[in-house]
């Protein structure tokens, strides 16, 4: 039986500085504090129910710790224990986490390196939806997805949805026609449905819960984080964060928006904390209520993919992500160069 995975849960970001990452998360775009030490920041939002969802781990190197994601049963932990066995992946069992509520965790390194957590328990928290004197900087409701860089997406996306039943909502193709033959056409991009099995894939958007993604998979150097994606109450919270980063000395932070893409219908923002890890805060994408609807498909070289309107991304946001972490020796991964080389023909 294939596990049932049901969505993103948290991050653990890796950042040289905590009292300067806290200036970013917590002052400027309002990430609640909900445990802190001397190593680690658990922060969380306005939605959530878990006792965190973005994790600030003091470290020499900023990178990405771990991308976690819950479970429906504690069963569901030994499936994806015997599917990592069975696949020769590097796992362990953490130990459960008393001090911060969280029961027995699965560490997996998928097959491209990217480290994953699983859980099932985790003790709930108040959530503070409608306390809205509380409510500050960027208003982000919750996490919403993670996207990654690896070197072959195709490999990517089979094991994701073959073995652990991810669903896709949106791919990219690398080539312009389909190989699957018929009337393809940018206003009807979701004819071209059958072509996720057999296109030359760039990225594809996979989901659980019922919207566009809980990750998605870019080609890339890679194993790399790109972004982890948070959810914003609605357009003005996202133009206010950009109003106080600018009114905090911190519009550098700014890498890329607003704006809308056109795959996934987001209305978006880049930021890049103090150690350079890339955080999305997103709104506007929509549900996905049927397993049956046919992903969409997009053209590498069609520009309204990234950029429905909006400034072209910046160069940066194309070459650089962070580097992940060994989940056995902690230390940072070495990456590979991608499957594809180049950059889509509007980018320059």
């Amino acid at each position: 039986m294939t596990p049932n995975i049901l969505r993103t849960a948290h991050a653990e970001f890796r950042v040289t500085d905590l009292e300067r990452a806290k200036t970013f998360y917590v002052d400027a775009l309002g990430f609640s504090i909900l445990h802190q030490d001397s190593e680690r920041l658990y922060l969380g939002n306005i939605e959530e129910r878990d006792p965190y969802s973005l994790v600030l781990r003091k470290s020499a190197q900023p990178g990405l710790g771990h991308l976690a994601f819950k479970v429906e049963r504690e069963s569901d932990l030994d499936g994806l224990a015997w599917i990592a066995g069975e696949d020769g992946l590097t796992h362990k069992w953490l130990e459960q986490d008393s001090k911060y509520k969280m029961g027995r965790t699965l560490a997996i390194q998928d097959p491209h390196g990217i480290p994953l957590h699983f859980y099932y328990e985790a003790e709930r928290r108040d959530w503070s939806l409608q306390k809205y004197s509380e409510h500050r900087g960027a208003r982000i409701q919750r996490i919403d997805h993670f996207n990654c860089q690896v070197h072959d997406v195709r490999r990517a996306y089979e094991w994701y949805t073959k073995r652990l039943g991810f669903h896709c909502s949106e791919y990219t193709a690398a080539n312009d026609v389909p190989k699957v033959p018929g009337e393809y056409s940018p206003a009807n991009p979701s004819f071209s449905w059958r072509c996720v099995e057999t296109d030359d894939l760039w990225a594809t958007w996979l989901h659980r819960k019922p919207n566009v993604h809980d990750i998605a998979m870019m080609n890339g150097i890679g194993p790399r984080l790109h972004h982890v994606g948070f959810w914003a109450y609605d357009r003005l919270s996202i133009l206010d964060a950009c109003d106080i980063l600018a009114s905090m000395g911190m519009v550098d932070r700014i890498e890329r928006g607003p704006g809308r893409h056109g795959l996934s219908n987001a209305f978006f923002l880049y930021l890049r904390d103090f150690d350079n890890n890339r955080i999305e805060i997103y709104t506007g994408d929509y549900l996905i209520t049927d397993w049956d609807v046919p992903p969409v498909r997009w053209s590498i070289n069609d520009k309204r993919r990234a950029t429905f309107w909006g400034h072209l991304p910046p160069k940066s946001w194309f070459d650089e992500a962070s580097l992940v972490e060994d989940i056995v020796t902690g230390d940072l991964m070495p990456t590979s160069e991608p499957k594809f080389f180049g950059r889509p023909s509007f980018v320059v």
